[in-house]
Parts: structure tokens; sequence; C-alpha cells
């Protein structure tokens, strides 16, 4: 999972992730099939009905439930509560005695007599109201949406459940729909028809795993190294289309796959990519969440398309490296995931954190990004980290995920648990001058266990260090398992990287994430914030408190395209000219002056040895 930072005036900050085990498959009768059926083309008030037919029950009461959390994302988010009107039935159509236990589960009396169960389903899109990481909201791209005719985001544990102890069982899910949507997915439909889609899964967890998305068709698919790619987009006015964003995509994905090399782990892998319009029942959650075959992207449609390729750079990227771990290499935890009682892993340092690092570290790898600007995100992390608790051992982190203090502490698997993969990465190359690093452990650790076989967590390091060295599991249990902070310069010196101070430019709309404008919803005017300390780039040209923005160099600007100017300030340089069209006091006029860019001292890692030249070029290019 990944959130990211969308930054406008008026719009919160957001973020997140996701995973689980893929399924074992058996061969099972037709009697013991769990079928479900949705119905997409009759919405009612926002809703759509399933219709679950329950396999054979041999107690007296069974219980039904939706997922309370889904692995991967870290938060309790309790689907059930999206659900109505839910009923159990027996054979002859009468109804049973059903009991609600608590958000997420129904108990369902005489239970050995159970024909099916039928319910409501409401969307969570239309529910989110944002606010940032901390919220009650459901994480975009792990939520649901209903949208009529237009669009449906089928996260299949917000509209899916199980019987009690029959989550092993297969399911055949048949799915109508208006002929005029197609259902993105790595699934393969069973059903030829155009208004109507089956899909068969091994288990529960399986069919938890495989997102559908309908719209009006717009994907493209192309074939890496054996893998097929699907890119699906729903974009409400078409201002984005598959097709335009397939490039980009297909040099990042290419470029993925010669990074990872011997790690393969599926053959079909799926993009799919939901915009939003940013409106009151829209999605404002944004980021990523992973799947062993599928990525779920949810941004904002009015992003730049220049911005919304390199966000969908850094979220895809990093849900993509998902199937390495934990896809191929997970706990029990994890593999037997318990959806309404959940016992959290220990590892997220290398579900979440390796993940990122090798987000990261593919891009220099594979020369798409330069060598200064992977130090620069890496010294970023190290500065997010130091402001978080760095003396929470992060195996204790992990394992209590779901509860404060620990849980507020969850950003940090992006942060120190990505610097923990590049610490860990600069040990092997060290110890195996240079021709081993981490990307070499985790193909071991992947040919040791695979989809269908998890590790016990306690035994992981251990593991690792029998594949590796004794300063590997040194490092795990003093910096990992322990509450030791991690002395980065110590580890980046030996491939001659040291800190330097330097001077940056900052944007000038934004201060970090504290905003200079704000907007007027009413008349869609871009405000300068009144009575706050602006910065030199409002001081030179002599702009106030109060003043409405019209136009910057002759283009218009309000909160429709509000991000296109904060983007485009990016590229400003200093002493550029500018031409600021004001409203002040209701007069409009026209202020003409030079770029003037606010900076701040910034702390940096630069290469300062030549001596290590040889161990740098084999961490960051071998």
């Amino acid at each position: 999972m990944k959130r990211i930072f969308f930054a406008l005036a008026f719009a919160s900050v957001f973020w997140s992730c996701k995973t689980a085990g893929t399924a074992n498959t058996s061969s099972k009768s037709q009697n013991e099939t769990v079928a479900v059926t949705i119905n997409l083309n009759e919405v009612k008030d926002d809703k759509v009905l399933v219709t679950v037919m329950s396999p054979k029950i041999t107690v007296d009461e069974v219980t039904y439930s939706i997922p309370k959390i889904v692995p991967g994302t870290y938060s309790v988010d309790n689907y059930g509560k999206y659900i109505e009107d839910f009923k159990a039935f027996d054979s002859k159509g009468s109804m049973l005695a059903v009991r609600k236990t608590d958000d997420n589960t129904w108990s369902i009396k005489n239970a050995k007599s159970v024909s099916k169960v039928t319910y409501l389903v409401n969307d969570t899109f239309d529910t989110e109201k944002g606010g940032g990481f901390g919220n009650t909201d459901i994480f975009s791209p792990a939520g649901t949406n209903i949208d009529a005719d237009k669009n449906f985001v089928l996260n299949m544990h917000g509209f899916v459940g199980y019987f009690q102890d029959k989550k092993d069982l297969p399911y055949n899910v048949t799915i109508s729909h208006p002929a005029t949507l197609w259902g993105a997915t790595s699934m393969t439909d069973y059903d030829e028809s155009t208004t109507n889609d089956l899909f068969k899964t091994a288990r529960y967890a399986e069919l938890v795993e495989n997102p559908i998305m309908y719209a009006k068709p717009d994907y493209t698919t192309f074939t890496i190294d054996g893998m097929e790619i699907l890119i699906g987009v729903y974009s409400p006015t078409g201002k984005v289309t598959a097709e335009s964003i397939t490039p980009e995509m297909k040099t990042m994905m290419t470029a993925q796959k010669n990074f990872l090399g011997k790690i393969n782990a599926t053959k079909k892998y799926s993009v799919l990519l939901y915009l939003s319009t940013m409106s009151e029942t829209d999605a404002k959650g944004f980021g990523a969440l992973e799947h062993p075959t599928a990525t779920t992207v949810v941004l904002p449609e009015m992003m730049p398309k220049e911005e919304l390729v390199k966000s969908m750079i850094d979220v895809v990227s990093h849900e993509f490296f998902h199937i390495v771990t934990p896809l191929s290499i997970h706990s029990k935890e994890i593999h037997d995931f318990d959806y309404n009682n959940p016992k959290m892993s220990e590892h997220l340092w290398m579900y979440e954190g390796v993940t990122e690092y090798f987000a990261n570290l593919f891009q220099i790898n594979q020369g798409l990004i330069d060598e200064d600007e992977f130090l620069s995100r890496i010294a970023d992390k190290i500065a997010a980290a130091n402001k978080m608790d760095d003396r929470m051992p992060f195996t204790k982190m992990s394992t209590n995920v779901l509860e404060e203090p620990y849980k507020a502490q969850y950003l940090n698997v992006y942060e120190k648990g990505a610097l923990i993969g590049m610490c860990l990465d600069v040990i092997i190359r060290e110890n195996s001058k240079g021709e081993r690093g981490i990307l070499d452990l985790m193909q071991k650790l992947s040919n040791e266990y695979g989809a269908s076989k998890p590790f016990n967590d306690n035994e992981l390091f251990a593991k690792i260090t029998s594949l590796t060295y004794p300063e590997v599991g040194t490092f795990l249990e003093m910096y990992v398992a322990e509450p030791t902070p991690i002395p980065y310069d110590t580890y980046l010196a030996k491939v001659g990287i040291t800190k330097t101070m330097t001077k940056a430019a900052t944007n000038v709309f934004l201060k970090g994430q504290v905003p200079y404008i704000t907007v007027d919803q009413k008349t869609k005017e871009i405000i300068v914030i009144p009575n706050m300390e602006l910065n030199d780039f409002y001081k030179n040209l002599n702009l106030q408190g109060g003043d409405i923005i019209v136009a910057i160099d002759g283009k218009p600007y309000s909160v429709d395209n509000i991000y296109d100017m904060i983007t485009t300030s990016q590229s400003w340089k200093e002493n550029d000219a500018i031409t600021v069209k004001i409203k002040r006091n209701g007069k409009e006029q026209t202020v003409k002056g030079k770029v003037k860019l606010p900076y701040e001292e910034k702390e940096g890692l630069h290469s300062t040895d030549a001596t290590k030249n040889i161990l740098k070029e084999a961490w960051l290019k071998a």
C-alpha cells in the first residue's frame, strides 16, 4: 500500500497499500462451492444487491462475516458497516432468524437449512471526508464505488464475505452489468456474454486479492518478459486515457522486470486507475493498494498529465514490487490471514520497507533517475524517519500496528523501513565485495519459500543470516528488533557517501504542507492567505494577504486548475521575469517583477570518498 500527498490549499493530506497470501488450489465438488451473484444493473439508493448461495452447513448456528480488516491496509475499517438488510433463507424461501453480533458478522439460526443470504452494499467513496492520516475514512484504493451506469470499483472484500470455517472453499462469482461497461481485472471471465461475467477462485483469499473496475472500456495491454500487463482507466471527463499513460507505464514496468531478473511471481498484472473528481461524494484518499496480480490506484483527475504520470510511477512501482514480498515471501500471519481477528506479522520492515527501497533503487539501477536524485530521496527518508519514534523497535511496532502508540508510527515503514533495506544492501555488498546485494537475498528467500510456503515470524532473522553474513544478523537484532537508532552515517560511509548542508529552493505556494494560498469555494478564486508571514516571493512582488490571484504570465487560474499552477511554479528559476494579475479590494491590477524563490537549509547526501567508488557503483548499478 502506498499513500501519496496531494498538496492543494484546500485538500487534505492522504496516504497506504495492501497484501495477502495467495490461494491454495484444490479440487472441490460442485456442492462445496460458494456461489455469489452481484447485480450491477439495478442500483437503488446507490446500493447493489448481493446474493450468496450457501455451501452445506452441518452446525445449528453459523456466522457470515464481511472483513473487519484486509491485510496490508494496517487499519481497522469494518467493511460490514456498509452492509444493509441482511437476510437468510432456506430452500423454500422462508426467512431464517438472523442476529447481528458485531459490525461485520451475522449469526444465522437453523443453519443446517440455510440456502442463501442476501444483502445490500453501500459504497465507501460517498462517505469520504478526507482529513489526512489518522482519519476514519476507508483508504480509497481499498474502498468501493457504486456509480450507476458509469463506474463500479469492486474491491471484493467490500461486497463478498465468508461463512464460518468455509473460507477455503472455491468461489464462483457471477456479476450482471450494463453492456456498456467492461470489467478490468486480472481474473478470467468464463461467461462470453456482454452483460454477465463469471469469475472463479480457489478460495476466499484469492477472490479478495482480485479487484474489478467496471467502466466504459478504456484499456491497453502489453507483454513484458512473459508477463501480460493490463492498464485500465476510468476518467469521468475523458481527460486521461489508458493509451495516453501506457508509454510511461511500459517503460517503468520494463525497467522493474529487468531489475528483478530471476524473480517472476506472476504471469498477469493489472493496473486499475480511478480518477476522482474530488467532489463531496467522490474519492479523496490518493495512492495505491497492491494485490498479487493487480494494483488499484486512485488519483485526482485534475492533475496535469506530467504530475499524474510521476505519481503513477511513484505508487505503481512500489505496489508492483510487492510481487516479491509479501507475495513470494511472507509469514503464516499473512498466508492464513484472519479478516476479523487478525494477528499481525512483525516484519513490516520487509513487506513495506524493502518494497519501498526497491521502488527507488530500481530507478537509478535502470537509469531512470541520476545519483543526485536517488541520494536526495535517501536524505529525505532519513529526515522523515528522524521525526518519528526512532527508539520504537520495528518488530514490536509491526506486531502491534493496529493499536496506539504503534499505529501512529506506521508511516515509518516507508521511511525507516526503506532505510533498513538500504543498510542491509550495503552490508551484503561490502561482505561480498560488491557481488551480491539485498535483491540476491530476496531471490534466495523466494526460492526457499514462495507463494505457497509461509515462514514462521520468529525464524526469519536466523534464515536471513544463514543466507548472508553474521553482520546482517547482528544488524537485524540490534536495529530492527531492539530500540537502537540506526547510525546511517556509518553505513553510507561504507559506499563513500557523507552528509552536506545545502540551501534548497522551496515551492512559493507551499511551506511543507502548509499553504500560502486558499480558495473561495463559491467564486473559485485563489486567495493569498491573510494575516500570515509571507515568503520572499510575495514580498518581492509586493503581494499582500487577501489578494486574489487572477492570472500568472497571462494564464488564468482558479480552483479548477490550481494544482496546475502549483506544479508550474516548481519550474520557475530565480530572477525569472513574471507577471501576476491580481484583484485587490475589488480592483484588478497587474504586477510585474522577478521571481524571488524562498530557500531553506537542507541536509543532503553526496559522494565524497572516491576510494569507495567501486563498491558504490556495485550498490547502485550492479
